[in-house]
């Protein structure tokens, strides 16, 4: 005979299944209206016989180039807009890419998941800068220059940056410009100011910081100090953020339920779009996010191996 679990075991099942918490399961997920804009058909136009493998991180630069970063055997590839092939960078010291950012002198900015280490590279990918231990080796909770499986990075105005710090710690580190350490903040847990894998970060133009508690599915919210000062909850899993300073507005991957998010800063849903597939349009583990000058979006992929674009 069958039986339909009855609504709390099947949270408590569900939280299981994502190793998330039954009270983050439980909240009710939040939706909005559709977001205004429609798949750009065979946009990435890669060389003959080029895939990009399980694809963590997408970024955009001034001129509009999107840069994806994966985990195949090209890991950093540059297209311009119309997803011309331009550039793929040959030297990539990573074990595993997650994160990319590009700022706002044309740097990027690598998340080495595996390799625990955030790397920025000159516009013509010369390395400046290296934070993590000698050998790759992760650092725990408290080590100022080292991480433990980070995530991604965001910028400050002043060119302070933000690392989210990780899979294996439980924190956001902030440092300035040159590199030097200046605070962090969190620890493993489920309360206020705490985390359960901080999964990415995003910086606004006011210097408040987001911060995406995966686990914990909610996006926490702080001052550029670390204070706490609120959290969204609903909205699903935040995977990746970005925050669009020509509209004021984040960008969520809720990478749960396959969909991207359009929220004002007060945590509001102003769009939505996608739904779980392998067809174009479609998202299987959305899991980065990236928006250039005329409001397009790019979502990158874990499970379905691409980055598709989105315009109006």
């Amino acid at each position: 005979m069958h039986r339909t679990l009855a609504p709390r075991a099947a949270a408590l099942a569900l939280a299981a299944l994502f190793a998330v918490s039954p009270q983050a399961v439980l909240a009710q997920l939040k939706t909005g209206p559709p977001l205004p804009l429609k798949l750009v058909k065979d946009w990435a136009k890669l060389p003959e016989g080029w895939n990009t493998g399980e694809s963590s991180g997408v970024a955009v630069d001034k001129n509009d180039n999107v840069y994806i970063f994966n985990r195949g055997a090209h890991p950093l590839i540059k297209l311009d807009k119309s997803g011309k092939f331009l550039a793929e960078y040959k030297e990539v010291p990573v074990l595993s890419s997650h994160g990319v950012r590009i700022d706002q002198e044309g740097n990027i900015w690598l998340a080495d998941v595996k390799g625990h280490s955030i790397l920025q590279f000159s516009p013509t990918f010369r390395l400046k800068m290296q934070i993590g231990n000698p050998g790759k080796s992760p650092g725990d909770n408290s080590t100022p220059y080292a991480f433990n499986q980070p995530t991604g990075v965001s910028f400050a105005a002043n060119g302070d940056f933000y690392v989210s710090d990780g899979y294996g710690n439980s924190r956001v580190v902030k440092y300035s410009k040159a590199g030097d350490f200046i605070a962090q903040w969190g620890r493993k847990g489920n309360g206020d100011g705490e985390f359960d894998l901080v999964h990415d970060v995003a910086v606004d133009a006011k210097g408040n910081v987001y911060v995406a508690d995966r686990t914990n599915q909610r996006v926490q919210v702080f001052d550029g100090a670390g204070k706490f000062v609120t959290k969204w909850t609903g909205l699903g899993s935040p995977w990746g953020l970005i925050y669009e300073a020509r509209e004021n507005v984040l960008y969520m991957c809720d990478g749960v339920n396959n969909r991207v998010l359009k929220l004002n800063l007060d945590g509001q849903i102003l769009g939505e779009l996608g739904s779980f597939g392998k067809a174009p349009g479609k998202f299987d583990f959305a899991h980065n996010i990236a928006v250039d000058s005329e409001g397009s979006i790019y979502v990158a992929e874990i499970k379905n191996w691409r980055v598709q674009k989105f315009a109006k």
